[in-house]
C-alpha cells in the first residue's frame, strides 16, 4: 500500500499480467491446446513474422542459443513447429509454425482481441486509449520499436 492507502501501482501491474496470463492459459487450453508451455508465445508470434533460426530465435528471445535449442525441441515435439532446410545455407534449418502452431497462435490472438474488446466495454473506449498511451510510455517508445518486440506485437 502506498501512503494514499492504495494499492502500489507495481503491484498491481504484476497481479494484472499474472490474471491476464492465467485467463489467456485457461482459454487456449480449452481450446485443445492444453500443453502449451512458458515461452511458447514469444515463440509463436516470433515465428509469425518469418521463419528463423535457432540462433535467431535465442537472440530475438534474449537467451542462450542453448535455452532456444531446449525450447524448440520441446515445441518440435509438441507439434508447434518444425525445421526446415535453409534454401540460402544448407547447413542451417529455419523454425516455422507448423499448422498446429499457426492455430494455437491464431487462438491467443483472438482471445488478446477479445480481452481488448471486453475492457473497452467495461471501461470505454477512452479510457483503454490512455490505458494504451500509459503502457506504452512505461514500456518506452525505443524498447517498443526494436525489431524483437514490433514482432511480439502483431
Amino acid at each position: 500500500m502506498t501512503r494514499s492507502g492504495k494499492p502500489d501501482i507495481g503491484i498491481l501491474l504484476l497481479l494484472a499480467d499474472q490474471e491476464f496470463v492465467r485467463e489467456l492459459r485457461e482459454h487456449v487450453a480449452a481450446q485443445g491446446f492444453d500443453d502449451q508451455g512458458r515461452s511458447d508465445g514469444f515463440v509463436f508470434r516470433t515465428l509469425s513474422a518469418g521463419p528463423t533460426t535457432i540462433s535467431g530465435l535465442a537472440e530475438r528471445l534474449e537467451i542462450t542459443k542453448q535455452g532456444a535449442g531446449q525450447i524448440v525441441d520441446d515445441m518440435e515435439r509438441r507439434g508447434y513447429i518444425e525445421r526446415r532446410p535453409d534454401p540460402s545455407d544448407a547447413r542451417a534449418k529455419l523454425l516455422h509454425l507448423t499448422e498446429h502452431g499457426q492455430a494455437a497462435l491464431s487462438t491467443a490472438r483472438k482471445f488478446h482481441q477479445a480481452y481488448e474488446r471486453r475492457l473497452r466495454k467495461r471501461f470505454g473506449d477512452e479510457a483503454i486509449d490512455t490505458l494504451r498511451d500509459v503502457l506504452t510510455d512505461m514500456a518506452g517508445e525505443a524498447q517498443i520499436s526494436t525489431p524483437h518486440f514490433r514482432a511480439l506485437m502483431f
